[in-house]
C-alpha cells in the first residue's frame, strides 16, 4: 500500500513538474502579435521615415520577434482608408497602429476594432474615437516655448513675421495661436506680416521673400515648417540672419548649424512616432495599459542657443551639433532625432540608405 501511494506521489509530481515546463515553453514559442499600420500617405519625407522607422523597429529588441508588423498605405482619401481599416479589422489583428486621414471620419470604424477586440493606437494625426489610445506631440507647449525663446532672443522688442502655416489646417491654427497667446504679452513686438509656408521649402522661401520686399525691418521670423526655407529667403535678400523656428529636418539643423550667426529653434515631433506606437501597443497587448489613454510626447527641442523656458520649465533643449543632430552629407529631408532611446535606429537606417 506505502509503494503504491508513494508511486502515486511521484506521478503527481511528475505530472506538476511537466505541467510547468510545457507552459514555460509555450510562453517563450507564443505566437507574435499581429500588428497593422495604416498609413494614408507618403507625400513627404516624414511619413516616409515614419514607415521605415516601424519596419526597422518591429526587427530589432526589445520588439523583435514580438510583432508581426503589416504596412496598409491607401490613398490619400478618407474614404480609402476607412475600407482599408475595414478590411484589415476582417483579419482579426491584434492591434492597428493608425496615422488618421481624418480625427472624425474614421470613429465609427474604429469603434467597431475595438468592439471586435483589437486594440488601436492613433499616432501623430490622431483621432477622436473613445476607445482608442493616443500618441502624439506637445502640440500645445511647441509654439509656446518657440515664442518664448524668440522674445528672449530679441529682448522683448522687434518686429516679426509669422507662419500660418497651411490654409484650413488645424495644426496650423493650433501652432500659430500657441505662438501668438504668448506675443501678444510682449507689446514691444509687432507682427508686420503674415505668409502661408504650406509645411513646403519652396512657398516657405517665397512668402518669407515677399514679405522681406515690403519690410526693412524684420528681426525675427516664425515658422511652422522647415526654417531653412527662410534663412535661404534673407541670405538671397542680402538681410542679417535674425532667429527663426522651424522644424528638425536635416536639411535645417544643418543650414542652423553651418550658418554663421544663425539662430535656430526647432519643435520635435520625431518620424519614429510609429515605432513608439507599436511598443505602447505590444504593452496593452501584455496587459500593462497606461494610466491615460492620451499620450503626449515632449522631446527635446532642437536650437543652436539653449535657453531654459520658464513657461515649462522641464522642457529639454538640445544643442545643434554636426554629427549628433545635423549630418550635411546625408538627406535634407531626414527628420532628426532619428530614434527613441529604447531602440537604436540610426540615421542611413531611417534616410533608406542602409
Amino acid at each position: 500500500m506505502r509503494t503504491r501511494i508513494f508511486l502515486a506521489g511521484l506521478a503527481a509530481a511528475a505530472a506538476t513538474l511537466l505541467s510547468v515546463g510545457t507552459g514555460s515553453s509555450q510562453a517563450e514559442t507564443k505566437k507574435p502579435y499581429t500588428i497593422y499600420l495604416s498609413n494614408n500617405f507618403v507625400g513627404n519625407d516624414w511619413r516616409q521615415q515614419m514607415l521605415r522607422s516601424a519596419d526597422i523597429a518591429a526587427k530589432k529588441p526589445p520588439l523583435a520577434g514580438r510583432v508581426d508588423l503589416k504596412v496598409e498605405v491607401v490613398e490619400t482619401t478618407v474614404q480609402a482608408q476607412i475600407n482599408s481599416l475595414n478590411s484589415i479589422i476582417r483579419n482579426k489583428p491584434d492591434a492597428i497602429l493608425i496615422d488618421a486621414g481624418s480625427g472624425e471620419a474614421l470613429n465609427p470604424t474604429i469603434k467597431k476594432a475595438c468592439d471586435a477586440g483589437i486594440v488601436v493606437v492613433a499616432f501623430d494625426q490622431i483621432v477622436s474615437a473613445p476607445c482608442a489610445y493616443t500618441l502624439e506631440s506637445d502640440w500645445s507647449r511647441a509654439p509656446r516655448v518657440e515664442a518664448e525663446w524668440l522674445v528672449k532672443k530679441l529682448g522683448g522688442k522687434g518686429k516679426i513675421l509669422v507662419d500660418r502655416g497651411l490654409a484650413g489646417a488645424p495644426i496650423s491654427a493650433q501652432l500659430q495661436g500657441g505662438f501668438e497667446e504668448v506675443i501678444k504679452k510682449h507689446p514691444g513686438i509687432e507682427v508686420v506680416g503674415y505668409f502661408n509656408g504650406d509645411y513646403a521649402l519652396g512657398p516657405e522661401q517665397a512668402g518669407v521673400a515677399s514679405l522681406l520686399a515690403a519690410h526693412p525691418q524684420v528681426d525675427a521670423i516664425f515658422v511652422q515648417g522647415y526654417g531653412a526655407g527662410a534663412i535661404k529667403a534673407l541670405q538671397d535678400a542680402g538681410r542679417p540672419i535674425v532667429p527663426v523656428t522651424g522644424s528638425p529636418f536635416n536639411l535645417t539643423t544643418s543650414t542652423c548649424a553651418k550658418t554663421e550667426g544663425a539662430q535656430c529653434i526647432l519643435a520635435p515631433n520625431p518620424a519614429y512616432l510609429s515605432a513608439e506606437a507599436m511598443k505602447l501597443a505590444v504593452e496593452i497587448l501584455d496587459g500593462k495599459k497606461p494610466a491615460e489613454k492620451r499620450i503626449l510626447l515632449r522631446n527635446a527641442f532642437l536650437t543652436t542657443d539653449p535657453v531654459p523656458s520658464e513657461l515649462y520649465p522641464d522642457a529639454k533643449m538640445q544643442k545643434i551639433e554636426v554629427g549628433k543632430n545635423a549630418f550635411p552629407d546625408m538627406a535634407p529631408g531626414l527628420f532628426l532625432p532619428v530614434s527613441p532611446d529604447w531602440v537604436e535606429i540610426t540615421p542611413a537606417e531611417a534616410a533608406g540608405t542602409k
